[in-house]
């Protein structure tokens, strides 16, 4: 935590303890290498804003594109290379500072650091002795290349007696089994992110009235963003009306009718840690009777899904409860016809067809109910092991969202269209039980419609 600002960040120290952790479970025959995103063209010669990939932010807190790090354990010169843009006064006068060779060392952890135009000359090197290589392979043609030739090179000295690693490894099974628990600074992280988000769809709810567009209910929660510090954690979903059953729509140029309701899916992201909030409520403050029981019903959905989201259980847990609980309100309200049991469950496949037949539920539900958030608003980590759901431990952050989509179809009596509604927070699984993270953000009908009748932007 930062002493003047309040702000948390992650130590030098914590990072240098994950790529100790990392490098202990590598072992001494391995070499482990990770390249930094590079600069996207948007078009022309306007670049899109840069993002650090995640897995190099997360072992070396170093935000510069185009860097390679190098992790060899057991290595006496040192354990911890960097690769990075050397300074060049000329060149950071139009793109900004470098943190240059001596401030990879100094600010950064390196035990050595080289400049990026000395990267093929000294791979070769640093893979001798090596048995493994660990990467990520098929992420970039490009570094793939250069892994390639290094490789290359080792092979044409092995008349002199050099013996050149035997295995390429994926990196990301054992990185991303550590990314998947969280450590308190990264709660912390996660926590301040969530806080500005929810603060963001408080004040949009408060700034929604007929006649105003999608984009501008955006551009409330896009301004409390920066007002923070903090970049969108994805692309804001701002859907009213018939577009809020469109699960990923990104246009948001609609007009807010009256009677309709405003489906918002978006949150910030601080220093790479996402969160990510859904929030439905009605354009004109008041929710329709239909609008009332469909809701009511997806937020009964999601309070039983975090019932179930503790240690002990598995990962599909919570989104059984959740489908159970829409499967049999669906059906009292007579969306659905028959046993809830029957319907909570896909049909056997039938031999001859194609594509097996979904479960009924499906033309209202077709999401699961959440996914791990971290570095990656959807992050890493496998929900299976050895075939099995896997087990929720405390550290673990995932999100929570049910959903109910009506799209006008013969079927459903016409009262019922253009209904769609997600609730959405962010869980941290701890020793107890849970935390909800986003808590901050109304979602109680009762609490909307007042939150709404008092205004202001």
């Amino acid at each position: 935590m930062s002493m003047h600002t309040g702000i948390p960040v992650i130590s030098p120290a914590e990072l240098q303890q994950r790529r100790a952790r990392l490098m202990a479970g590598l072992g001494e025959q391995a070499v482990a290498v990770v390249r930094a995103s590079g600069h996207r063209i948007r078009n022309r010669d306007a670049e899109y804003a840069f993002r650090q990939d995640s897995d190099f932010l997360y072992l070396t807190g170093f935000n510069e594109a185009d860097a390679v790090a190098v992790l060899l354990p057991g290595r006496p010169e040192g354990e911890f290379v960097l690769f990075c843009l050397d300074k060049n006064p000329a060149m950071e006068r139009w793109t900004g500072i470098r943190a240059g060779v001596e401030g990879a060392k100094a600010q950064y952890g390196a035990d050595q650091a080289f400049p990026l135009s000395e990267l093929d000359k000294r791979m070769p090197a640093l893979f001798k002795g090596r048995d493994e290589i660990h990467c990520h392979l098929g992420a970039n043609p490009e570094h793939d290349r250069h892994l390639i030739g290094w490789l290359n090179t080792l092979r044409q000295q092995t008349r002199g007696g050099v013996i050149p690693p035997s295995r390429v490894i994926m990196l990301e099974r054992l990185l991303h089994q550590q990314r998947l628990i969280k450590s308190e600074a990264e709660i912390a992280m996660m926590q301040h992110a969530a806080t500005t988000s929810a603060r963001a769809h408080t004040r949009a709810m408060a700034a929604c009235r007929p006649g105003r567009f999608e984009y501008e209910i955006e551009a409330v929660l896009l301004g409390e963003f920066r007002r923070d510090g903090m970049e969108p954690a994805y692309t804001s979903i701002v859907g009213g009306g018939e577009n809020a059953c469109i699960l990923h729509y990104v246009t948001n140029r609609s007009e807010l009718k009256d009677g309709d309701l405003l489906l918002i899916d978006a949150a910030g992201e601080h220093e790479g840690y996402a969160s990510d909030i859904t929030r439905t409520f009605p354009v004109n403050g008041r929710f329709s009777p239909e609008q009332r029981a469909l809701y009511q019903l997806v937020l009964d959905a999601q309070k039983a899904a975090i019932a179930e989201a503790k240690p002990g259980n598995h990962w599909n847990q919570p989104h059984e409860a959740a489908v159970r609980v829409l499967v049999g309100g669906l059906v009292a309200l007579g969306l659905l016809q028959g046993e809830v049991d029957e319907l909570v469950r896909d049909p056997e496949p039938v031999e001859g067809e194609e594509k097996p037949k979904e479960a009924a539920y499906r033309q209202f539900y077709m999401h699961r109910t959440g996914h791990w958030l971290g570095l990656d608003v959807h992050d890493v980590g496998d929900y299976k092991v050895n075939g099995q759901w896997r087990t929720l431990e405390p550290g673990m952050v995932l999100t929570v969202e049910p959903g109910l989509y009506v799209s006008p179809t013969d079927n459903v009596d016409p009262r019922w269209w253009n209904i769609g509604i997600r609730i959405e927070d962010d869980v941290l699984i701890t020793s107890e039980g849970n935390r909800v993270l986003t808590a901050a953000v109304v979602k109680e009908i009762d609490a909307i419609e007042a939150l709404m009748q008092r205004g202001g932007d």
